[in-house]
């Protein structure tokens, strides 16, 4: 007998994260857990299942590791009621995403100290308006929160943050266009200690640089840093958008190849009918993903949750 319940929510899914994905719910993955409203299991079914998976922006590869590891779990478990194979589905799905959680670093957060967080990511993957939620994340929790301007070479990228900053209402510190960006951090970092900041976020610049060219910027970055905080950045957080599908999964690993990449923010999430780039990411990368932007408003932002996030795609509000 399968001591198992047929195809239930498991988790409790953040309102956030249900509303934000609700467009990818009701594309692909509906057409997915349709699949498995049928009388027997056969070659079909995974055929099909594996061209909505490969839609869906899982990847060919990663697509081949879930329908197989749904084939062995089919065979070990001699399961015939397709009900039962979709419950062994999602289970295959969590599995590949506990990659984007379990090497997740514990944050450690000091009062006048900051924890500085350095964002990355290519310009238009939502990087600006990922940092201003992500200050009001920190803020909302009670923290000092400023920002630096550290993409110098875009004088949009300084507006657009500075707007930000006022609308979440935590300081900026900023310099003109086509400033050094080290020495804007330095700026920042000072200010950071004699305002007793607890978290500052660096924007950068979002060119595809040449792989020498940004790991050079980058580096001389953290030096600044850390002659105030000597490990320095905490965090670095690379921003990846979700409607770009697998040229976001290559975007990222040419910026994982460049710097040490920690954590993984996934922007509009809500404006794909897609939205397994999450699952490429965690087999290709294995850099945990920390948050996830699920809308337009600036608190329209989750923690990442690998449960939540395969229910949140299988499940109606209610069910």
């Amino acid at each position: 007998m399968i001591l198992r319940r047929i195809f239930q929510r498991r988790t409790e899914v953040q309102p956030e994260l249900e509303e934000g994905l609700k467009k990818t719910r009701r594309g692909i993955f509906a057409d997915i857990t349709a699949l498995f409203d049928r009388s027997a299991i056969d070659e079909e079914l995974f055929e099909d299942l594996e061209a909505l998976l490969i839609q869906a922006d899982l990847g060919v590869d990663t697509t081949m590791d879930v329908v197989e590891a749904l084939r062995e779990d089919i065979r070990r478990e001699h399961i015939t009621d397709p009900a039962i194979a979709r419950t062994y589905l999602r289970d295959e799905m969590v599995k590949l995403l506990e990659n984007a959680t379990k090497n997740r670093k514990v944050k450690i957060f000091q009062r006048g100290v900051p924890f500085v967080i350095l964002v990355v990511g290519v310009n238009g993957t939502g990087k600006t308006t990922t940092i201003a939620k992500l200050a009001n994340f920190h803020k909302s929790r009670g923290r000092n929160v400023m920002l630096v301007a550290g993409d110098t070479f875009r004088a949009a990228a300084i507006d657009q943050l500075k707007v930000w900053g006022e609308r979440v209402g935590v300081p900026i510190v900023a310099h003109g266009p086509g400033a050094d960006p080290g020495a804007v951090v330095f700026d920042g970092m000072q200010a950071a200690h004699n305002r007793n900041a607890d978290i500052l976020i660096v924007d950068t610049a979002g060119r595809l640089h040449t792989k020498h060219d940004l790991m050079a910027e980058l580096t001389k970055i953290r030096k600044v840093m850390q002659r105030y905080v000597p490990n320095a950045p905490q965090e670095v957080l690379l921003v990846i958008d979700a409607t770009t599908g697998q040229n976001g999964l290559i975007q990222a690993q040419k910026f994982a190849e460049a710097t040490d990449v920690t954590d993984i923010a996934i922007a509009k999430l809500d404006g794909t009918a897609r939205g397994g780039i999450a699952f490429a990411i965690s087999r290709e990368l294995g850099t945990p993903i920390s948050y996830v932007g699920t809308g337009e408003k600036v608190t329209d932002f989750a923690e990442f949750n690998h449960e939540a996030f395969v229910d949140a795609l299988f499940f109606e509000e209610g069910e």
